[in-house]
């Protein structure tokens, strides 16, 4: 049982990075990004290759890090000058985009057989009994920075601009103020999270393949920023483990309920994560966390 919760505690970690960045885009900036998971699969392969090609896996996330941030300023360059409905649908391409290279470009990412032997988070020379809960420690290191470095930023400067840039841009604009260079750099620390969570995941597994980064991780990410507050710090770690929570609670149904296989439970997973968005909404549209509207 303690090696499952802290498996769980683990999961749910790296899910929390990915709903801290898209919480900056999306709750403090505006931006709407329906590619997540294609930011999260490129972390993930960049660190994979870097680190089983001798690059020590610091380097390798860091790496991971930077390589997601590239295509966040060109998709944010082309699109963010125009509605910023374009970049959704922008986003949604690159994830699809991604998918296609990594599961294609063999020569690179070995394509359906995934990468294995991925040099782990920490020492390998630790016991294996023990390398879990050191992990453990890693990622709650990792996301205590995270979550305060996105709290300084937001209460910086630069962070009550892009709020002000959510609520008015012509007003912004009209202070003297380019909403696309802050606009771009929010979106360029979302994917760096993202990029972050995905190299964290790939040593934290050992091993990557594209059936790990489905186009339903952004939809869950997606929910867990929803329902713990758009634009709330403390909501991102709510939402996050509310989802986790939905997300194993409902593989216990095979246990409760006789005869339901994977295809069922795959279906009633989204049924339940649907109806904790429909209450949420219809009790707290703002989100658990989220500030009530006077």
């Amino acid at each position: 049982m303690d090696a499952y919760l802290i498996a769980l505690a683990s999961f749910g970690l790296i899910y929390l990075l990915l709903v801290v960045g898209l919480n900056l885009q999306y709750g403090f900036a505006g931006l709407t990004n329906f590619g997540v998971v294609g930011f999260y699969a490129l972390g993930a392969y960049t660190s994979a290759i870097l680190a089983t090609r001798g690059v020590p896996v610091p380097l390798a996330l860091a790496g991971a890090m930077l390589v997601a941030m590239v295509p966040a300023f060109l998709l944010g360059l082309l699109s963010l000058r125009l509605r910023d409905d374009y970049l959704a649908v922008v986003t949604l391409g690159f994830a699809e985009l991604v998918k296609l290279v990594v599961t294609n470009e063999a020569w690179l990412t070995r394509g359906p057989h995934g990468i294995p032997d991925i040099p782990p988070l920490v020492d390998a020379a630790l016991s294996p009994d023990l390398r879990p809960a050191v992990e453990l420690g890693v990622l709650l290191l990792v996301n205590a920075v995270a979550l305060y470095a996105i709290w300084r930023i937001v209460r910086s400067p630069f962070g009550r601009a892009i709020f002000a840039i959510r609520e008015d841009e012509t007003a912004v604009t009209a202070l003297g103020k380019d909403p696309l260079g802050f606009k771009i750099k929010a979106f360029m620390i979302g994917a760096a999270l993202a990029g972050l969570a995905g190299g964290l995941q790939a040593h934290h597994l050992s091993y990557i393949s594209p059936e790990q980064f489905l186009p339903i991780l952004t939809f869950y990410v997606w929910i867990a920023v929803l329902i713990g507050g758009v634009g709330t710090l403390s909501g991102t770690v709510v939402g996050t483990a509310i989802l986790i929570l939905l997300l194993e609670g409902s593989r216990f149904l095979r246990d409760l309920i006789p005869g339901v296989s994977e295809t069922d439970l795959a279906s009633a997973r989204l049924m339940i994560v649907g109806l904790a968005i429909v209450v949420v909404t219809i009790h707290r549209p703002e989100g658990i966390m989220g500030r009530t509207a006077k």
